[in-house]
């Protein structure tokens, strides 16, 4: 019996292959302190303490942000995007968004599969989340790899360097300037089919 290992692709969500949700509720909401997302914060923890604290202040519930988020769209080109690399081998969506959240953007994507996190509601309001499990993105990688995976990961965020730093290959979408100067260790692109050809190009050198 021989053993080889097969290859797989990972994405994040938001802002690989969707707007930003908490910029759309921004937009929608006029409360600037949403607008500010993994790009800018490393902590996830202070950034969702932060949006709490905002969205009660406000007097915003669930109800309203689960409202823009139906009314989102995927990012131009990433549905054929995405069937393109599925064409060649198993893609899962890892993100730190949320079941609640993640599920009518991902049904506008063709339903991948996705792993993420979950909302607590308390009376209509975003009381809170429950971790999957820590470190998530890191650790989803590490199990694949665990099962005989190669893995190519895709981000733009500081949460997902761990994950692009556990993969067998890892690659920056649409990152901010800071976030791709500071990992110069990523190869980073901003279009589609760059992304598709830099994938390629790693499954032709498996």
């Amino acid at each position: 019996m021989s053993v080889g290992r097969q290859s797989l692709a990972v994405l994040d969500l938001e802002g690989v292959l969707t707007p930003e949700i908490w910029i759309a509720v921004a937009e929608r909401t006029g409360l600037d302190s949403l607008r500010r997302t993994t790009r800018d914060e490393p902590d996830i923890d202070a950034l969702f303490s932060g949006r709490i604290e905002a969205l009660d202040a406000a007097g915003i519930k669930l109800d309203a942000i689960l409202e823009v988020i139906e009314g989102m769209t995927p990012l131009e080109g990433a549905v054929d995007f995405l069937g393109e690399l599925r064409s060649r081998l198993p893609v899962l969506v890892l993100s730190d968004t949320f079941e609640q959240f993640g599920r009518p953007l991902t049904a506008k994507l063709g339903e991948p599969a996705m792993l993420c996190h979950r909302l607590i509601e308390q009376d209509g309001r975003l009381a809170g989340y429950r971790l999957r499990i820590a470190n998530q993105k890191q650790r989803a990688v590490e199990a694949f790899q665990s099962l005989n995976y190669r893995v190519v990961a895709v981000g733009d965020s500081y949460n997902d360097v761990t994950m692009l730093t556990q993969a067998d290959a890892g690659v920056l979408f649409r990152a901010s300037a800071k976030v791709a100067s500071e990992h110069p260790q990523f190869p980073s692109c901003d279009a589609y089919r760059d992304l598709l050809a830099i994938i390629d190009e790693w499954i032709a050198a498996a």
